[in-house]
């Protein structure tokens, strides 16, 4: 999320080694489009939830709120029901999700944090939206390898998102190309990953940028390269790539 109160200068040296939740250039620009078109129509409960979450130490691994309302319109356009999300942090996606899904529709919901979940859970509870989330504390991949071993969640999700260890990302499509349906999407975030993506090798980049950086590299080089998907990278949040499955 952009900070308002400093400098133009400051906010773009904080962008650089913190990590912007949006790519666009100017700031002004990204508080025209906050201001304009998401906190107007964001829901009272995404508001409240996005506050609590602002004052998390970890604040910046939440998604930002252009794509929160981005993800609950995408889940609209194609009636998705039967949702999956690796990677739930406080669970401002989570919620814009639950909001965009019918009274019956699902989420299986994966996070190594269940205290992170439960600061956000109250405000889930009371938008009446709790009885979507099946929340499963722990890692996801020995939750997904047991499904395909049961072989009765094979294209069955209409909509899977993954905001989490980038440097499984490879490994969670490889097991969740199986598990959407054909027509069906999967949405991998941060695949700009800060910008880094085309940051020259000696660019003073914070740690963690630059340790998952090649991952994030990898991922976008075997999307665009899997003939089962079509894929839309967009640069939305801190980049967001969408794959439908084909075959």
């Amino acid at each position: 999320m952009a900070t308002n109160g400093e400098s133009g200068q400051n906010q773009t040296h904080r962008h650089q080694e913190v990590g912007h939740k949006s790519l666009l250039q100017s700031d002004a620009l990204y508080q025209y489009i906050l201001e304009t078109s998401v906190y107007p129509r964001e829901p009272e409960s995404m508001k409240e939830l996005r506050e609590v979450t602002a004052k998390h130490p970890w604040n910046i691994m939440t998604t930002s709120a252009d794509e929160g309302q981005f993800l609950n319109m995408l889940l609209k356009l194609i009636n998705a029901k039967n949702t999956m999300e690796i990677g739930v942090y406080t669970g401002y996606s989570l919620l814009a999700t639950a909001l965009a899904l019918p009274d019956d529709g699902k989420i299986l919901a994966m996070d190594i944090n269940r205290e992170n979940y439960e600061l956000g859970l109250p405000i889930i509870e009371k938008a009446g939206l709790a009885h979507k989330i099946d929340f499963r504390e722990g890692p996801a991949l020995p939750v997904l390898d047991q499904m395909i071993e049961d072989g009765k969640f094979h294209g069955t999700y209409d909509f899977i998102f993954v905001d989490a260890d980038k440097d499984n990302y490879l490994n969670y499509h490889k097991r969740l190309i199986d598990l959407v349906k054909v027509g069906g999407v999967i949405g991998y975030d941060n695949t700009l990953w800060n910008g880094s993506v085309v940051a020259p090798p000696d660019a003073p980049l914070r740690k963690y940028v630059r340790y998952y950086r090649d991952f994030v590299l990898e991922l976008n080089k075997a999307l665009a390269a899997d003939p089962r998907i079509e894929i839309c990278m967009l640069p939305v949040g801190d980049g967001i790539t969408l794959c439908r499955r084909v075959s």
